[in-house]
């Protein structure tokens, strides 16, 4: 009798566990096929996937996109950075190069850069990597926590599961952006500049 509880609690447990990884299956292939879009600061920020030319279009009509910041870097063999550049160059965006990889931490000079282009390129600002899940969520933290002044609590909402980011040790090598943010947010940007502000005036 026991025996079979157990069992029955073990089926219980595979089912909803398989359930809940079908259902996140689902839903990482909707944010996907729906190019993850999604505004960070209204009138300011927005986030996506890789976007196709008419997705461009789209947002640049609808958001008024005046710049693309990509976070793929500069690849002139690829299909999609000749598409997204010609796109960009036919409305009259500014389009940004910065390269990222979701699984190697930022260095804090790198951090300053991207903010840096972030900050003085004309708004509003699409960023976006090839999910728009990890790089894009680390360059929109940063952002709201650097430029657009948010508490870090709020700024690392960017990096979640709503978007599609799973930053989980070992098992995601994503985590590399967790990490990253762990690493910055408690010497910021800001922060930096102030600093060196201070030794010059000295």
């Amino acid at each position: 009798m026991e025996q079979s509880r157990v069992r029955s609690w073990f089926r219980m447990g595979a089912s909803a566990i398989f359930a809940a990884a079908l259902g996140l299956g689902a839903y990482l292939g909707y944010l996907q096929l729906s190019g993850n879009f999604h505004k960070v600061i209204d009138g300011e920020l927005y986030r996506s996937a890789q976007p196709g030319a008419a997705d461009i279009e789209t947002y640049a009509k609808t958001y008024g996109i005046r710049t693309i910041v990509n976070l793929r870097g500069e690849d002139d063999k690829a299909g999609w950075y000749a598409e997204e550049v010609s796109a960009a160059k036919r409305l009259g965006l500014t389009h940004l190069d910065f390269r990222m990889s979701a699984s190697r931490q930022l260095s804090e000079a790198e951090a300053d850069r991207l903010v840096t282009m972030m900050r003085d390129a004309p708004k509003p600002i699409l960023i976006h990597c090839r999910s728009g899940s990890d790089r894009t969520g680390l360059a929109a933290g940063l952002y709201s926590s650097e430029i657009a002044g948010m508490s870090e609590e709020i700024a690392e909402r960017q990096l979640s599961l709503y978007f599609g980011h799973i930053g989980i040790p070992v098992i995601s090598s994503a985590y590399a952006m967790d990490r990253t943010w762990e690493r910055l947010e408690h010497h910021s940007w800001r922060d930096r500049i102030a600093l060196l502000t201070t030794d010059i005036d000295l």
